[in-house]
């Protein structure tokens, strides 16, 4: 079998090039209810498959081979928050847990100014044998917190590119200054 190339509009308004090969499922969804030890077991599962796919995604825009056009802040979570809530309560249920999943990830990251950095200032303290100095504990904190505006600024930037009127304002600045 050969797949078609295919270009799709998603449920975000976002266009995607992909292969099918006309198999399509029929019927819509199927909601199953578990007992509680087997709801909780595929919880987990479902987290850490979630997890395993955002640490992917982080590094391929790491290496390039993904686009971080596809980083969105505020803006972005408020917009799709909006379009799948039209959805249902179940998809927006969905959405909001692997928001948390994604900013539980961030907040691990070890950068000193998130929980991350704590965690990694406890472990350099753990081989020191003792806690950093105040100097180097506040030069961390100001990396870190740099870095995190830098991250908000640049995803907002992001949020803000998706809208016509600010990529042609932008377009049109660039078009003065060149």
């Amino acid at each position: 079998a050969v797949p078609r190339r295919t270009v799709i509009t998603d449920r975000f308004g976002d266009e995607h090039e992909i292969g099918r090969l006309g198999v399509t499922r029929e019927g819509g969804f199927e909601y199953v209810r578990y007992d509680p030890l087997t709801a909780l077991w595929r919880a987990v599962k479902e987290t850490a498959s979630y997890t395993m796919v955002t640490f992917n995604a982080v590094g391929q825009i790491i290496v390039g081979s993904r686009d971080t056009d596809e980083l969105g802040g505020p803006i972005r979570i408020a917009e799709l928050s909006g379009k799948i809530a039209q959805e249902g309560a179940v998809s927006l249920i969905v959405f909001a847990a692997v928001l948390s999943i994604n900013l539980g990830l961030i907040n691990l990251l070890p950068i000193p100014i998130l929980d991350g950095g704590h965690l990694l200032y406890y472990l350099v303290e753990a081989i020191r044998g003792k806690p950093l100095g105040p100097t180097a504990q506040e030069y961390g904190l100001r990396m870190g917190l740099a870095f995190v505006l830098c991250l908000f600024v640049f995803v907002t930037w992001n949020d803000l590119m998706r809208f016509e009127f600010f990529n042609g304002m932008f377009d049109f600045l660039k078009g003065l200054v060149t």
